[in-house]
């Protein structure tokens, strides 16, 4: 007997080794997964859940492939090139037009932090009672100094440890007690969308594969790469077949961390006010609003509670990933390991971007407005950036002789594709 214990005895051991390594890759991949589930995107997939039930629960199997392979192929290019996105697209095409990109993303992603950030404001009223525009301040500028503050790897810990918040929208979905039959035939046995359903599969689309997480992607893959010592380009770039391999763990939990997210917010509002009726809903507020009387407190409170958390995480990423790009276009000195004095201009568009979503909403612009907005602004980008994208990592001399692989390469075609086509449907419905 006790020879079989010890002969067993290893299986555990390499089970514990393998749950270690795991967790050990788990960063840039995973904070930008959360990351894309900002306040914005909670209310865009309670409204989608409110509106239209659970017939559009499979959406989340079907966008986490495609997001997973487009973050990977941001993040082989900030691993093998040794620069952000922005510097790989300079290899490839005039400064003019990556200078474009770069001014739509910061319009773009501006005017989402303002949306995010009345989200927040908007969640902590709730819960407290003051004023929201006291929150829009605090907020924007407690984030602004957080980020010029302190370096790389402490906000990278901040940031990993926030993805936690987003279990809350898992915990909401299981106390609404929904119908797991019908929750299992909606997301796996799809039917036709109907007109109205188009229109919401399209701000689905562009809120899950937005051009901020291809920048930032890419831009920490380098922060981590200064991280380890490799300061000179050319100690950053190629990568090890073993840390290519460990970055697609980190991303593929990462996405799917994120449409899991989708899916139970979408549950969430489509078992509690869609069943009662209520459908129209334009605002995260509101979703909380209506949850109370249907759902309970508990609910309630995890819900503006998660809108709270999942802003602390997204508008430094929004913000970030802007003054990433317009630093690589220009040649600015930049980076989270800098200290303010040493890459100014670089943390000016950080504070430029946090700045002017404070001002949004002392401007009184509705909120609806501003995501409707930042919806055109990304459905038109997101599809020529993805082809530019296409374009740079299938470069063997750009890549340094590691491409993409053909069947990842298929898959960002036709992730291009569908975006085009919700480019197109955006105007249509």
């Amino acid at each position: 007997m006790t020879a079989e214990r010890s002969a067993a005895a290893p299986a555990p051991e390499k089970s514990v080794r393998g749950v270690r390594r795991v967790f050990s890759v788990l960063g840039p991949g995973v904070v930008t997964g959360a990351a894309d589930d900002d306040p914005s995107g909670i209310a865009t997939y309670s409204i989608a859940g409110a509106r239209f039930g659970t017939s559009l629960l499979w959406t989340a199997w079907v966008t986490w492939p495609l997001m997973a392979v487009v973050q990977m192929a941001c993040a082989r290019i900030g691993m093998v090139t040794g620069r952000g996105l922005a510097g790989a697209l300079r290899q490839k095409f005039p400064r003019g037009v990556v200078a474009a990109v770069a001014v739509a993303l910061l319009l773009a992603n501006t005017l989402n932090v303002g949306a995010d950030l009345a989200g927040m404001a908007d969640a902590a009223e709730m819960l407290t009672g003051w004023d929201s525009h006291i929150f829009v301040v605090v907020f924007g500028a407690g984030i602004a100094w957080a980020i010029v503050r302190f370096r790389y790897h402490r906000i990278a810990s901040v940031l990993k440890w926030l993805a936690l918040v987003l279990f809350a929208y898992v915990i909401a979905a299981f106390d609404a007690r929904p119908d797991w039959g019908a929750v299992l035939r909606a997301a796996f046995l799809p039917r036709w969308p109907s007109r109205d359903e188009w229109g919401a599969l399209v701000a689905i689309l562009g809120t899950t594969i937005s051009p901020y997480l291809f920048f930032w992607q890419a831009s920490q893959e380098v922060e981590e790469e200064k991280a380890m010592g490799r300061r000179i380009l050319v100690r950053r770039e190629g990568a090890r077949p073993s840390d290519l391999a460990d970055r697609r763990l980190d991303v593929g939990i990462g996405t799917l961390f994120s449409n899991l997210v989708m899916f139970f917010v979408i549950l969430t509002t489509a078992s509690t006010l869609h069943v009662h009726g209520v459908t129209r809903l334009e605002t995260s507020r509101e979703v909380a609003q209506a949850l109370r009387p249907l759902a309970g407190p508990f609910a309630e409170v995890l819900y503006t509670v998660g809108i709270v958390g999942v802003g602390l995480l997204a508008i430094p990423t929004l913000a970030g990933s802007a003054a990433y790009a317009f630093a690589e276009t220009f040649g600015w000195r930049q980076g989270l390991d800098r200290r303010f004095g040493q890459a100014r201009w670089f943390y000016g568009v950080i504070v430029l971007s946090t700045a002017a979503g404070v001002a949004l909403d002392f401007a009184d612009v509705n909120p609806v407005r501003i995501l409707f907005a930042t919806a055109v602004v990304n459905g038109l980008l997101a599809p020529f950036l993805l082809l530019a994208i296409l374009v740079v990592v299938t470069d063997r001399r750009v890549m340094k002789g590691q491409p993409i692989p053909t069947l990842s390469g298929v898959v960002v075609a036709v992730t291009t594709l569908l975006l085009f086509g919700a480019a197109v449907g955006m105007f249509l419905f």
